[in-house]
Order: structure tokens, then C-alpha cells, then sequence
């Protein structure tokens, strides 16, 4: 069933939680496929990852290690640590053209692939308040489902518009404060918490502080190929993960159903829809 005009089955574009899954739901049924890991990952700030599992706790890092073990296992993937620049249709399948460091000439290659997944996820923006970006990770967090737990019984800032974070929080926090991004001057650590520093001239230390990020797509793959997207910023797929695009399908933090208004934003969410994704990309690859 394999067509040989292409090197690899499936290209799978992206090494976070979506694309290690999907590529192990390809290895397992002995799929040719190519997982392009770029190192670069939204949850790198992270110190650990939670609400998942078996691995509640887990720093990331550690978390990819042992995706990447059980990946070596499959003779049919393969991995390479060199970032995709495009992706472009080619017959009846994609070009995906690769930067690689040296044995290229002109620094790049093309590869062919039947089928393309997408799961290069999302960039966080910060609102440009001193001393945030260095906290982004640890005491400070956008995700009360990630990173609530950990602030337990301790005061709370909730900065910018976010509201909504403060009141998933007050059963966790001792309590809840709401701080609209023009009265923040800085950040800075306070022993295991933060210190706010306000435009008034006074500070308040918290336990812990969420904020709202604007989300931007990580790759330009979506605009590049003219794949339809939602107003929350990310690539519309159906409930198997495929976008508008046949061939091409999305997953993680990058995509989500229309009847979402956002992604849910988990590392468990965006393993299993890698594996959604792959899963109607066999069914695809059958076709």
C-alpha cells in the first residue's frame, strides 16, 4: 500500500507531547515516518509539568527523554533535530523542506511525504512588565490547571484580563487579588513567591501570580498552505484532527474544533490529539 515515490509516509513536524504521539501511534503500525524535533517548545519555561497522569510532576525535559527511548524502539521512525521551513503541496502528497546544519548544500533539504501532521504549537507573548519573562514558569503561570495546586493555601495575583483564573483559584489560594496590567510596574522573586511591584510606589508579595498570554502560532505551515483558521488564532480541525487541508492535519496547542473557543492548553490534551491525528492519518494514507 505504500506509495515509494516518497521517502516517508507521514512528516511530522513539531517534538512537544502532540507530535511524540502521533509519531508512536504511526510507529505502531509500521509507518514510515519522520518526526522533525526543532527544540523548541512552549513548555520549556516550565520546571515541571502537571495535571497528567503518571507524571505529575515531571519536568518536561525528562518527559521528552523517555518519549524519545521509546520512539528508538520503531525501525520505521525516524528522528532528526533540524527545524521544517515549509511545507508545500507536491502531487499527492507535500514537500517539506528542512535546514540542516551541514552536508546540504545551501543549508537545506527537500523530503517527501504522503501525509503532513502539524504540532508545532503555540508562542506565548508576555505583556512587557520588568522582571515577568524571568518568573514565567515557576511562581508565575498562565494555566491554574498546570501549575494551580503548587500555590495552595498561599496568596494570588491575577494580572491583566483574567478574571476568570481568580475564580477557579479561590478554593486553592488563601486569597484572590486582581491586578489590571496598567498597575503593575515589576516583578521580581520573593524567597519561593513573587513580589509585585505597583505604580503607586508600594509592592505586595504573592505565592504565586497568573497571566494572560497572547497566543500566536509558533511556524507559519497554517499560512503557508492557506489552511482555515479560527479567531482564537489557531488551525480549525474536525474531531480527528484533520484541517481543510486533506493531507495535512493538526495537533496540540496549535488547533482546535470550531465548538472550543480556545485549546484546552494540556500536555495530556495534546498527546491525545496527536494521537487523533494520526489515527485518521493511517485512515488517510489507506485511502
Amino acid at each position: 500500500m505504500a506509495n515509494t515515490t516518497f521517502q516517508y509516509d507521514v512528516v511530522v513536524i513539531g517534538g512537544g507531547p502532540a507530535g511524540l504521539q502521533a509519531t508512536l501511534t504511526l510507529a505502531r503500525v509500521h509507518r514510515r515516518v519522520l518526526m522533525l524535533d526543532s527544540g523548541s517548545y512552549r513548555n520549556a519555561p516550565a520546571e515541571h509539568m502537571h495535571n497528567f497522569l503518571t507524571r505529575d510532576g515531571t519536568p518536561p525535559e525528562e518527559f521528552r527523554t523517555a518519549a524519545h527511548k521509546e520512539l528508538a524502539a520503531y525501525d520505521t521512525v525516524t528522528v532528526r533535530h533540524d527545524p521544517a521551513t515549509a511545507v508545500v503541496p507536491d502531487g499527492d502528497g507535500f514537500g517539506v523542506r528542512v535546514r540542516v546544519s551541514v552536508g546540504v548544500e545551501g543549508g537545506e533539504e527537500t523530503l517527501g511525504a504522503r501525509g503532513v501532521i502539524l504540532a508545532t504549537g503555540l508562542r506565548d507573548t508576555l505583556p512587557d512588565t520588568p522582571g515577568l519573562a524571568e518568573l514565567f514558569g515557576s511562581v508565575v503561570a498562565h494555566c491554574p490547571f498546570c501549575h494551580g495546586h503548587e500555590f495552595a493555601g498561599r496568596p494570588i495575583a491575577v494580572v491583566g484580563e483574567a478574571a476568570h483564573i481568580g475564580r477557579i483559584m479561590e478554593p486553592v489560594a488563601s486569597s484572590v487579588t486582581i491586578l489590571a496590567q496598567e498597575q503593575v510596574a515589576g516583578l521580581e522573586r520573593a524567597g519561593d513567591g513573587a513580589r509585585v511591584l505597583l505604580t503607586d510606589g508600594s509592592s505586595t508579595e504573592f505565592g504565586g501570580v497568573f497571566v494572560a498570554t497572547a497566543l500566536t502560532q509558533a511556524a507559519p505551515f497554517a499560512d503557508q498552505l492557506g489552511l482555515h483558521m479560527l479567531s482564537s488564532g489557531c488551525v480549525e480541525v474536525d474531531v480527528m484532527g484533520r484541517t481543510s487541508l486533506r493531507g495535512v492535519h493538526a495537533a496540540g496547542d496549535m488547533a482546535h474544533v470550531a465548538a472550543m473557543p480556545m485549546p484546552m492548553q494540556s500536555v495530556l490534551v495534546a498527546a491525545a490529539s496527536g494521537q487523533l491525528a494520526a489515527g485518521a492519518m493511517v485512515a488517510h494514507l489507506l485511502q
